[in-house]
């Protein structure tokens, strides 16, 4: 009785202190519990929801519930401020930023994170694994202006994310084009030109110009095949696809698509048929992986305003959510489908409009990867629709209203992204290179075009 009587007077005498240290946590010598975070509501929901992350982990890792406010709110003497916001130490940070790279400045007492668009998100994770660890801490962060790129770890998330029929020109359209869309971020870019590695693929399939069956089977099982062809081969024989193969090594697998699930795209990730016209096939093909090893399959979200975008977004997290469920990761596959529908009807603002929608998927997606670093991000298309490219005078034009053989882009990033800077392959090695990260090298057809060595 009396040992117990001790534990609880020793333990009695403890706890403050736990709750001290963390309370007596610092920055720059400023007590954490003295902050307020301040976020920018001129940088779309990216800098809200990074100010959202902050306040988060700081209660997470030390008990302490910050306010957060918007940056229309009074100033008060000591802020963690996100974005680009009025305050005189956003005007202070000044930097030039050159793709992912975010900027970070302590000074007066505040500290401020800047970066365009979604990238503030990998402000965001920086500040607080660099500066806010768990238990008693002072930190200082510098008070000169530093420019930073992401924490980038091993990857065991892979996140393909394809443009149907986006070409390079398709990439170029904020060039050429005013983005007036509705639900956008005001950007002026493709976000694929942020990422750090860019190469080229080329898509003809065994029919010769690809459609999006063949197109989508070479990226998903790493093989060439014959037009309408759904993840089968020449000789209609089934082939392993990425989603199949993640579940073998323990990982959950998700497709998710703005096009039906039967869409040629969405099934050659999910599915295998003799026809991409075959949707009963490829209905119950779908029906096997959910039950076999459950496939999350997603899609149907052709649509383009604030409330189905809402929409749009949760159910975004809400599959990432559930894969991420899984210690092993996952792999998932994300098409954009009507950039290639508006191309076929040589439709430039509905094509522009699909863009944006694209480039609000990957805002979404790398936002995960920012928070989520072991994640291996790679864009790219099935082929290109259109032929469309510049006129002498500068004008933006299509010049056939189908599929081309025309080279397009790959954008990579995350542990081993660095493979895919400045090459020309063959689609089905985006596939070989994918499983290679997975630990498995013969995934595919590899008698010639084998998976890009590490």
């Amino acid at each position: 009785m009396k040992k117990l009587i001790c534990f609880i007077l020793i333990l009695s005498f403890l706890l403050p202190l736990v709750g001290c240290n963390s309370a007596n946590s610092s920055l720059n010598g400023v007590k954490l519990r003295d902050f307020t975070i301040v976020y920018s509501d001129e940088d779309y929901d990216y800098a809200k929801r990074a100010a959202e992350y902050i306040q988060e982990q700081i209660k997470n890792k030390t008990g302490l519930d910050l306010p957060i406010v918007e940056d229309d709110a009074a100033p008060t003497a000591n802020e963690i401020v996100v974005g680009n916001t009025d305050r005189a130490i956003s005007q202070k940070l000044d930097a030039e930023r050159v793709g992912l790279e975010f900027s970070i400045l302590a000074d007066s007492g505040s500290i401020a994170l800047e970066a365009d668009y979604f990238i503030i998100a990998a402000a965001a994770y920086f500040f607080i694994e660099t500066y806010v660890p768990k238990g008693n801490f002072a930190a200082i962060i510098p008070e000169e202006v530093m420019i930073h790129t992401p924490i980038v770890k091993e990857a065991k998330n892979y996140i393909m994310l394809i443009g149907d029929g986006m070409g390079v020109y398709q990439t170029k359209m904020f060039e050429y084009m005013e983005n007036n869309v509705e639900f956008g971020d005001g950007e002026d870019i493709f976000y694929g030109y942020y990422l750090p590695y860019i190469g080229y693929s080329r898509t003809d399939s065994l029919s010769g110009t690809t459609d999006s069956a063949a197109g989508g089977t070479a990226l998903s099982t790493g093989t060439k095949t014959i037009n309408e062809y759904i993840g089968r081969d020449k000789d209609l024989n089934d082939l392993k696809n990425l989603c199949e193969l993640a579940a073998e090594k323990g990982k959950s697998a998700g497709v998710m698509s703005t096009e039906n699930k039967t869409g040629a795209t969405p099934a050659s990730f999910s599915a295998h048929a003799d026809s991409r016209g075959g949707l009963s096939a490829i209905l119950n093909s779908q029906s096997e992986a959910k039950r076999g090893y459950g496939l999350i399959l997603e899609c149907n979200f052709d649509y383009f305003n604030e409330k189905n975008m809402l929409e749009h977004d949760e159910k975004v997290d809400e599959v990432l959510d559930a894969l991420d469920n899984n210690e092993n990761g996952f792999f998932m596959m994300y098409e954009e489908a009507y950039i290639d529908k508006h191309c076929h009807n040589n439709n430039m603002e509905s094509a522009l409009m699909a863009m944006v929608r694209f480039n609000h998927a990957i805002g979404k997606f790398m936002e995960y990867a920012f928070y989520n670093p072991e994640t291996f991000i790679l864009i790219t298309a099935d082929h290109e629709t259109g032929d469309l490219y510049p006129e002498e005078d500068g004008t933006l034009k299509y010049h056939h209203d189908d599929h081309t053989s025309a080279n397009v882009l790959i954008f990579a990033y995350g542990d081993g992204a660095e493979l895919f800077d400045g090459v020309e392959i063959e689609n089905i090695q985006i596939a070989h290179t994918i499983a290679s990260f997975m630990g498995v090298y013969d995934f595919g057809d590899q008698s010639e075009y084998q998976y890009l060595g590490k």
